[in-house]
């Protein structure tokens, strides 16, 4: 009997977790970021309880979230839905947070770093770094990328997972918003 409880609560939890980070965020009022990257410079709000909850005030609609302080990303349905959260590695170089489209997208692509690259998503241009999410083909990171690479490189690329790689590149299609948060 107590297992059988202990499991009805763990079901409970996890179903109310789900319906919190699914609430549309028009019925909970939040505001959308601003169409400029200058804007929307505040720190989103955190759900300290989970920290993997899509932040408050990271936009409306279908989109990509991608928060540069938390190395995080979330795919949000146009229902507000979270498809999928993974944390990923920045290149040296960040994207001011606002919103952005994607712009245009690669296959396989040799990445500003020399590493063989998958699934690249981009978005942004920052002083002429082009930033974008991808996937190294080796699984590798930019910490960990330092055989042959040039650290005086300025790199713009988001590594993800290939799996994460691979969601990201079936959700984030040419014009698909992007909104980077703090």
């Amino acid at each position: 009997m107590a297992g059988l409880t202990a499991a009805a609560l763990a079901t409970v939890g996890f179903l109310a977790y789900q319906a919190q980070s699914s609430v549309p965020e028009e019925l909970v009022g939040r505001p959308g970021p601003s169409a400029t990257p200058a804007a929307s410079a505040a720190k989103a709000p955190r759900d300290r309880r989970h920290p993997t909850a899509l932040p408050a005030h990271s936009g409306a609609g279908e989109r990509v979230v991608y928060s540069v302080d938390d190395d995080r990303v979330w795919l949000v349905s146009a229902g507000g839905t979270v498809e999928n959260t993974f944390k990923v590695t920045p290149g040296s170089v960040d994207p001011a947070p606002g919103t952005y489209a994607v712009t245009s997208r690669s296959k396989a692509v040799t990445g500003t770093d020399g590493v063989p690259v998958e699934h690249v998503v981009r978005f942004a241009d920052v002083q002429g770094v082009v930033v974008g999410f991808s996937a190294a083909v080796d699984q590798s990171t930019p910490d960990e990328d330092t055989d042959g690479a040039d650290p005086g490189v300025k790199t713009g690329g988001v590594r993800e997972s290939r799996a994460d790689g691979e969601a990201m590149w079936m959700f984030a299609t040419i014009g698909q918003k992007v909104v980077v948060i703090r």
